[in-house]
This record gives C-alpha cells, sequence and structure tokens, in this order.
C-alpha cells in the first residue's frame, strides 16, 4: 500500500470527497474526528478527505483475526493513515468470532465495540457510500420487517458519522487511484456466502440491466426521503407517548384512536422500556391487537424476561401491562 505526502491533486474524485466530508463537518460543527479504517477504498479515501478538511483525525484499525495476515494488513492500514497525516493511528485486534447473530453480526459487534472505546470524545467517520446505502435498502426490503428498516443508513447516529453516503463506490476508488494508493482487496467482500454480497453481486446488476444505472441512486434518495418521514411519525408518536404511558403501565383505550403507524412506534417503546428485547414485527402487530381489536385475547409473549420466565403483555381494566410467564408452562 504506497502512500504519498504533499498537496492533494484536485481531480474529480478527489474534490467530491472533500466536499462531502466538509459539509458533513460544518453542518456538525465538528473538527476532531476518528476515522474508521480498514485499508479498503472507501475508508482509505475517507481518511484522505478527513485528514485534508478537519483539525485532527485519529485513525483506528480493527482488526478482526478472521483471516491468516490479518495482523500485516492492520498494520500496512495504520501506516499509510500516518503517512498521509493523521494524528495518530492505532490497531485493535478483537475476537470476531464469539458472539449471537452469526458471523457478520459477530464482527460487526465487535468492530462496534472497539471503535467506541479507542474514539475518544470524538465522531466515528465511517466510509459507508452511496451504493453501500442501496445495498442496506434492499436488504430492509427483502427482511419485510417494517419501514424503519429500509430507512438505511443515517448520516449521523450518534457517535457515529457517515458523510459519504451521497458519494459514489467509483469515486472513492477513482481518488485512490489519482493519489497512487492501492488498497487492500477484503477477500469477505467478493465471498457470496454473505447475503450483502450477493447483493452487490447478483441483485444490483440485473435491477440496473433492467431499470438503468440510476437505480442506486433513486434507492438511497428513497432511504432518506424515508428517514424525514420516520422523524416526523417519531415525534408524533413521541408526543401520544406522554399522554398515554403510566409509570408502569399503558392506556390502551386513549391510543386505540390513533394511526396504527403511531400505535405501534409507542408500543416498540414502551415495551423496551419495560425490557423486552428487540420485538418483533409479529408481536408487536399482536400486543397492537390488545388496544385496536380488543376481543378478549390472552397474554401476548415478547422478548425477553427470565430463564424460567419469559415476559408476557396483557391487558386488564383498559390497560396494557407486562408481566412474567412461567415458561415450564408453555
Amino acid at each position: 500500500m504506497t502512500v504519498s505526502r504533499g498537496p492533494l491533486p484536485e481531480t474529480a474524485a478527489i474534490l467530491e470527497l472533500r466536499r462531502a466530508v466538509r459539509g458533513w463537518l460544518a453542518e456538525r460543527g465538528a473538527d476532531e474526528v476518528a476515522v474508521a479504517l480498514s485499508g479498503g477504498a472507501d475508508s482509505l479515501a475517507l481518511c484522505v478527505a478527513a485528514v485534508a478538511e478537519a483539525g485532527a483525525v485519529r485513525a483506528i484499525v480493527v482488526d478482526h483475526r478472521l483471516q491468516p495476515g490479518s495482523d500485516e494488513v492492520a498494520e500496512a492500514a495504520a501506516g499509510a493513515a500516518r503517512t498521509l497525516g493523521v494524528a495518530d493511528a492505532v490497531v485493535v485486534a478483537v475476537d470476531a468470532r464469539s458472539g449471537t447473530g452469526g458471523p457478520e453480526a459477530a464482527a460487526r459487534a465487535a468492530r462496534y465495540r472497539a471503535l467506541d472505546e479507542h474514539r475518544g470524545n470524538a465522531p466515528v467517520l465511517l466510509a459507508h457510500t452511496l451504493d453501500d446505502q442501496a445495498e442496506t435498502m434492499l436488504l430492509g426490503l427483502a427482511r419485510g420487517s417494517g419501514g424503519r428498516s429500509i430507512q438505511g443508513m443515517r448520516a449521523w447516529d450518534a457517535p457515529w458519522g457517515r458523510p459519504l453516503l451521497g458519494v459514489r463506490r467509483a469515486t472513492t476508488r477513482a481518488a485512490c487511484t489519482d493519489l497512487g494508493l492501492s488498497p487492500h482487496e477484503d477477500p469477505h467482500n467478493s465471498d457470496p456466502a454473505f447475503t450483502r454480497v450477493r447483493v452487490r453481486r447478483d441483485v444490483l446488476p440485473v435491477l440496473e440491466a433492467a431499470l438503468g444505472t440510476h437505480v442506486p441512486i433513486a434507492l438511497a434518495r428513497t432511504a432518506a426521503q424515508l428517514q424525514d418521514d420516520g422523524d416526523a411519525l417519531d415525534a408524533v408518536a413521541a408526543a401520544t407517548a406522554d399522554r398515554v404511558l403510566g409509570h408502569e403501565d399503558l392506556d390502551a383505550t386513549l391510543l386505540a384512536p390513533e394511526p396504527a403507524a403511531i400505535r405501534r412506534r409507542v408500543l416498540r417503546t414502551w415495551l423496551v422500556r419495560e425490557g423486552a428485547t428487540a420485538p418483533t414485527d409479529t408481536q408487536l402487530r399482536a400486543v397492537d391487537a390488545l388496544v385496536a381489536d380488543w376481543r378478549g385475547q390472552g397474554p401476548v409473549a415478547v422478548g425477553g424476561g427470565r430463564p424460567d420466565a419469559r415476559l408476557v403483555v396483557i391487558r386488564r381494566r383498559g390497560k396494557l401491562m407486562i408481566g412474567q410467564d412461567d415458561r415450564r408452562r408453555v
């Protein structure tokens, strides 16, 4: 991975990256940032732009130790960052083999923990591009888990910043070429065992061939619009929650007249507050039926509880309450 110091060339790709990072920093009043650096084209290009636009940049390289030689790749990335002018570069080795939800989820959780632990008080810039956003939206559509899952990634979700969500992956690669950088090519990024790789390799090309090369841009634009819509609904739901939530219970009679989108947002907030873990769409709909389609139903199980007792929601005298249900009787 060869790098060089000196004034940045004013190519179209580099100028676009710098504008994206400059705009993100200005909007949030940030000057000192950390960059999550893998050594790939996206994160290298982000690091270059951040060094040019921010007051101080720290590069954090996470070694997942999932491939032979990953330590050498991580050290090379950190060395490149130092040559590019970061104030500091650190390599953090993590155990990405343990955890729930499969290898992708375990690696992601370990990576984000490491980034959070080593960022200090600075926001962490992540190199997700417009193409990543389009893939994320398609993955959300495939899961069918509701509007929130197709809102995609946000440009700011403290402490995570994504200044490149409007930049194409081809632009980051072009910038690396302009700078004479040789990015690391992670084998996982071309392994069809990973769902995102199949979306990138098999699904998006078919959509572009059938509908036009603008498809990723349209998907990313739709995700941004859905974020705005979701924020508006969340604000209404928060005001509704103030009216219907008690200390532990929820007033079903007050919530019932509200639109379904508002009811389910309020119910999710309440369930999580009372200890439920990641309630599913099926669970939310069943709890919502206790509010809006009350016919004397029995308890509804939701995620959470103890090993010997699950959490359940019951309706009593017009109020929803959460209790424990002995699993041995289920």
